[in-house]
């Protein structure tokens, strides 16, 4: 087929947001489905605006409605949007079989995907290519069929109901620890050494966007005991940095049991007990519809069901 083009149309980003909003009828939303800021879409309903040299939305206090521009804009961008889906998905139905996709937040790609990747990489077997997905937040709430196979997702939910999906299964269950450098338990240790209530002069360190479902250090204040006065927080935005905040001597760190082995390993960090404490949640492996028909897929799938094997 001959290339044609180029294409002189407004960016993808631009139009998927402009989209989400018609839908929504509100930019908040738009901006709540596509994991990003109210600002970051009113700045792509901006440019678009601009690029089409058209009004798209009539604004009220009661949400946006679309003008008759924005009906036609809005009409061609679905057909569009849809043309390219379905190709996208034809694409990765033809991979099949050479390859697994997984889809997973981002800090779960680093500290239990890459944690144990030559393991996978074997278990798949010569010529299988491995590609990640990672997306900002939770993926049983993107949209991110068909094109991922498998599906590492955290959250909490009734056991039963999960053995009965038969293509879902638990990884590990979520064990919390308390973890800090060896610097700062050195330091603080005899503050560390008493009483939770007399923790409140430390810092401790927590993520800045909503946590996907893990445990929360109110959560974990509730079974332990609460600091005063209250908790002095520092906040990252993502879990990695949260890590890697802690190994600096920033403060204490919520650890979680499969998350922090090379920290403990290298001596980064150190927990402060030797208890971990259980919450509801675990970390689930889930095999997509696309999945169930790629082999490779369900040995993937198999290879983190089994993970305490591995």
């Amino acid at each position: 087929m001959t290339a044609r083009g180029p294409y002189r149309i407004p960016s993808i980003n631009a139009l998927i947001s402009f989209e989400s909003v018609a839908r929504h009828g509100s930019f908040t939303r738009a901006a709540r489905e596509l994991a990003t800021s109210q600002p970051a879409i009113s700045r792509h309903i901006a440019t678009l605006e601009n690029r089409v040299a058209a009004k798209l939305f009539e604004r009220s206090p009661s949400g946006v409605t679309l003008t008759e521009a924005g009906q036609r804009l809005l009409d061609a961008a679905v057909a569009g949007l849809s043309v390219i889906h379905a190709g996208a998905a034809e694409t990765s139905r033809l991979s099949s079989g050479k390859q697994v996709v997984i889809a997973c937040v981002h800090d779960l790609s680093h500290l239990v995907v890459f944690a144990r990747y030559n393991a996978l990489k074997h278990s798949l077997g010569e010529g299988i290519r491995i590609r990640m997905l990672t997306f900002r937040n939770n993926p049983k709430d993107t949209p991110i069929d068909p094109f991922a196979d498998v599906m590492l997702i955290w959250n909490r939910t009734d056991q039963a109901s999960v053995a009965l999906a038969g293509d879902t299964a638990r990884v590990f269950p979520e064990e919390v620890q308390l973890i800090c450098s060896p610097e700062y338990a050195a330091t603080h240790a005899e503050t560390l050494g008493g009483p939770i209530a007399g923790w409140g002069a430390l810092t401790f360190l927590d993520l800045r966007r909503s946590n996907l479902g893990w445990a929360s250090w109110s959560e974990w204040f509730a079974r332990a005991g609460h600091p005063a006065p209250p908790p002095r927080y520092e906040a990252f935005d993502s879990y990695i940095q949260v890590l890697e905040a802690a190994a600096t001597g920033l403060g204490i760190a919520l650890g979680w049991r499969n998350f922090m082995g090379r920290y403990l390993e290298t001596g980064a960090v150190v927990m402060l007990d030797d208890a971990f404490v259980e919450f509801d949640g675990g970390l689930f492996v889930t095999l997509t519809a696309k999945g169930r028909t790629n082999p490779a897929a369900r040995t993937c799938f198999s290879f983190f069901k089994h993970w305490a094997q591995q």
